[in-house]
C-alpha cells in the first residue's frame, strides 16, 4: 500500500561540533521519538491544486533533518487553496502537525483538519465542519500545531485544507516546504494492537508564537536542541 519502507527518518547525520565527547543516547531526540514518519502511506498521498505532480507527497517525505531545506516545495496552482489527503498505514494517535512555510504573503493562514474521510475534495472540505481548525503563524520557523488529542486518538487518514494565505486576496500562490506529524502508533490495520508506546518529556525551548494557536520548535534552525 505504501512506499514508507523506503523512507527512514532515523537515517540522518549529526554535526556535534567541538564541544567534546557526544553522548549518543541523546541522538533520538523528542522530535524523532514521537515522529509518525514511518507510519505514513507516502505513495497514497493525494494533493489537490498542487502546481507540480507529487509536490505534496514530496514535502511530507522530507525527514526531520531535511525540514529546513527549501526544496522540494509545495505551491498551489489555480488559486491560494491547497488540500492534502494523507493516509497512514494503520491507526495513529495524533498529537501535533508540524509545518514550515515562510514569513511572506504566500504562507497559509487557516488550516482545517478533517479525519478519516476518504476522497475529500474542495467542496467537501468547504462544507465539512472539520475536526479542528487552526490559525497558523506567518513564520519561517517550524511551527507545531497541537491538536485536541481526544479528537485524534484513532486517525487513519488526515485531510489538511489550507483555505487561504496571508495575501488577503492579493497572493494566488500558497507555499509549504515541510509537513510532519507527531504522535503515537496505534493499531495497525488488520492486526492486533501494538502495546509499545512511549512518551517524550516536554521541551522547555518550545514557545508559543504570538497571536496564534501554534508553537515554534526550538527557534527553527536549532531544532530540538543538542543532538539534532
Amino acid at each position: 500500500m505504501s512506499g514508507h519502507a523506503c523512507h527512514d527518518e532515523h537515517s540522518h547525520s549529526h554535526s556535534h561540533g567541538g564541544d567534546g565527547p557526544h553522548d549518543h543516547t541523546d541522538d533520538i531526540t523528542p522530535a524523532l521519538q514521537r515522529s509518525l514518519y514511518r507510519y505514513i502511506a507516502f505513495d497514497d498521498i493525494v494533493t489537490l491544486n498542487e502546481d507540480a505532480e507529487g509536490a505534496g507527497a514530496a514535502v511530507v517525505k522530507k525527514t526531520w533533518a531535511e525540514r529546513l531545506d527549501a526544496e522540494p516545495e509545495l505551491a498551489s496552482d489555480a488559486d491560494e487553496q491547497l488540500l492534502m489527503n494523507v493516509p497512514f498505514t494503520g491507526q495513529v494517535k495524533l498529537h501535533a502537525i508540524l509545518l514550515r512555510t515562510s514569513d511572506s504573503a504566500s504562507a497559509p493562514r487557516t488550516l482545517k483538519v478533517i479525519i478519516n474521510r476518504d476522497n475529500v475534495d474542495f467542496s467537501a472540505a468547504e462544507d465539512a465542519e472539520g475536526t479542528q481548525t487552526f490559525e497558523l503563524a506567518r513564520t519561517s520557523e517550524v511551527q507545531e500545531v497541537a491538536v485536541r488529542r481526544a479528537r485524534f486518538s484513532a486517525v487513519r487518514q488526515l485531510s489538511l485544507f489550507f483555505s487561504d494565505n496571508f495575501g488577503d486576496g492579493d497572493e494566488d500562490v500558497t507555499r509549504i516546504s515541510y509537513v510532519g506529524f507527531r504522535g503515537e502508533p496505534g493499531m495497525p490495520l488488520g492486526r492486533a494492537p501494538q502495546n509499545i508506546l512511549y512518551e517524550a518529556a516536554a521541551n522547555p525551548s518550545d514557545h508559543k508564537l504570538k497571536g496564534t494557536s501554534v508553537s515554534a520548535i526550538g527557534g527553527g534552525i536549532g531544532g530540538w536542541g543538542p543532538g539534532v
